[in-house]
C-alpha cells in the first residue's frame, strides 16, 4: 500500500468525559472535540514531551480541546477545572495513541 493512500484531512472526534467522578460531579457526561491526526509538530511535542512537565502537557492539550467547531475551547483567559482538564489530558493522550482506524469508526469515543 502506498502511503498516498493513507493521507487525509483531520477529522473532528468527539471525546466524551464519562467517568463517574465527572459524572457525579457535573451531572452529565462532559464532551469536547479533537481532531484525529495531528500535526506532525504537534505529534512531536507529544512523543517527545518529558510527562513530569506539566506546564508544556497542559498548554498543548489546551489547544488540542475543541468544540463541535473546531475552536478552541480554552482561549481569551478561559480555563478548565482542574479534574476537567486531568480527564481530557488523559483522554486525549488515551485516543490518540490508538490506531487511525479504531478512532474513525468509533462516533463518540468514550
Amino acid at each position: 500500500m502506498k502511503l498516498s493512500q493513507l493521507a487525509a484531512k483531520p477529522q473532528l472526534i468527539r471525546i466524551e468525559l464519562d467517568t463517574p467522578e465527572i459524572v457525579e460531579q457535573y451531572r452529565d457526561t462532559l464532551e469536547f472535540w479533537v481532531y484525529d491526526r495531528q500535526d506532525m509538530d504537534v505529534f512531536v511535542k507529544l512523543a517527545t514531551l518529558d510527562v513530569n512537565n506539566f506546564e508544556k502537557l497542559t498548554s498543548l492539550v489546551n489547544a488540542m480541546i475543541l468544540d463541535d467547531t473546531g475552536s478552541p475551547v480554552v482561549k481569551d483567559g478561559l480555563t478548565l477545572p482542574s479534574d476537567v482538564l486531568m480527564a481530557a489530558i488523559q483522554k486525549v493522550i488515551e485516543i490518540l495513541g490508538k490506531p487511525q482506524k479504531s478512532i474513525s469508526e468509533t462516533p463518540a469515543v468514550k
